[in-house]
């Protein structure tokens, strides 16, 4: 960590958490707010589904691409200028998203969009282990998540509102203004928390070493699957969000936020847990806990929808209680992945989201499109993107106990 972090920032640590989390919101916002209005997108733009869905694409493998250089580039030039670069490429491109007049047009600006939001999830991970010893630094990032919750729970809440009330069109002039706040917040309150002597050169040979050492590296591979993949047992539901609550549910776009809020409470609630959690038990047990809630659910989940139809009673709970395992873990594995290699950490935040994001975008562009009209099929592939990260996880744990016995103390 850094040497000066009790310099750096003396404000409460709560809100350097909100700042931290404000920067990650950009992700979730991003796709939450436009979800309710993909039909209206749709007949406007004389698009079809299969091309709504690849503004998901577009903007998930963005992400992905991009993030394989928001962490080199933190590390060389500092945390500082990547976000609010960052920040100001997603504003314009938010407004780009508000004047297309054609799919094509839409699908640009929303890669565009991608490219840019990862910069703020990279990051702000990177700077919580610049700031904070391992014990406090699962506390904030427990915080953030928290935090980071509040926002996809609003955020269907608003692009309801506005496609309802005005247009599409609104919800994207909506995240532009999200994006000028943003970027003001952070040029006057965000710290540079890269120490100078921590800094790595920019160059290709030095950006290639750092890949493959990495990539390379079985433990590291399997902890961001470990990380990253589970996700996308609860994130295929918000992808599948219209067929599953408006064909299956019969909800309406107004009524989605139901879901989002139940979903939310259960990562808010995980991510609470596991603040209170850190320090008080051994972190490869806290992850342990989080799988077996997951994996519990997922079969309860399946079994339910191979017996009964789906009903609004029922069938958003076990999404919740999904949502509560792995936010339970994750913020655990995340700084197992960043302690790795501390001199490296944008690095390894930046990987780690590249692996988390490809599967993003494998489960938007290929696997919703194929199980979303099916509630059997959704719980399945759901049950199947949890026990990825499961068997990484076990491998890990086998294999090589030492990774997993606790943090490093840097």
């Amino acid at each position: 960590m850094n040497p000066d972090a009790h310099k750096i920032w003396q404000a409460p640590r709560w809100a350097l958490a909100v700042l931290l989390a404000a920067l990650g919101m950009l992700g979730p916002f991003s796709i939450d707010t436009y979800i309710p209005a993909f039909s209206g997108i749709a007949d406007s733009l004389g698009a079809t589904p299969v091309q709504m869905q690849q503004t998901l694409s577009a903007y998930l493998f963005g992400f992905a691409f991009m993030n394989l250089f928001h962490g080199a580039l933190a590390d060389s030039f500092g945390r500082r200028p990547v976000v609010l670069v960052g920040i100001a490429m997603f504003t314009i491109a938010s407004a780009g998203c508000a004047l297309s007049q054609t799919i094509g047009q839409l699908v640009f600006f929303r890669a565009l969009q991608g490219l840019s939001t990862g910069a703020g999830i990279v990051v702000s991970r990177a700077v919580v282990r610049d700031m904070f010893p391992p014990a406090d630094a699962q506390r904030v990032m427990a915080q953030i998540t928290i935090y980071f919750g509040v926002a996809p729970a609003i955020a269907p809440i608003v692009g309801g509102y506005l496609f309802v009330h005005a247009d599409w069109h609104a919800i994207f002039w909506f995240l532009t203004g999200v994006g000028v706040v943003l970027w003001t917040a952070n040029f006057k309150l965000l710290p540079e928390t890269l120490h100078v002597t921590h800094r790595q050169p920019f160059n290709a040979r030095n950006l290639m070493r750092g890949y493959w050492q990495l990539g390379a590296n079985p433990r590291f591979l399997l902890l961001a699957l470990a990380s990253g993949v589970p996700f996308n047992g609860m994130f295929l539901y918000v992808l599948s969000a219209p067929a599953f609550l408006g064909e299956h549910l019969r909800l309406a776009p107004t009524q989605f936020f139901w879901f989002f809020v139940l979903t939310i409470g259960g990562i808010m609630s995980g991510s609470w847990a596991s603040g209170r959690l850190a320090g008080k038990i051994a972190p490869r047990r806290q992850i342990r806990h989080g799988f077996v809630i997951m994996l519990a659910i997922s079969l309860v989940n399946l079994g339910a929808n191979l017996l009964f139809e789906p009903h609004t009673a029922w069938a958003l709970l076990p999404i919740a209680v999904f949502a509560f395992g792995w936010a339970l873990m994750v913020p655990v594995v995340t700084l197992m992945v960043l302690d790795m290699f501390p001199e490296r950490r944008g690095l390894a935040s930046s990987l780690q989201a590249v692996i988390g994001s490809a599967a993003n975008g494998l489960v938007a562009g290929v696997i919703a499109p194929l199980v979303m009209h099916s509630t059997v099929g959704l719980a399945a592939a759901s049950l199947l993107m949890m026990s990825i990260g499961l068997v990484a996880w076990t491998v890990l744990r086998h294999r090589w106990p030492e990774v997993v016995g606790a943090t490093r103390r840097i």
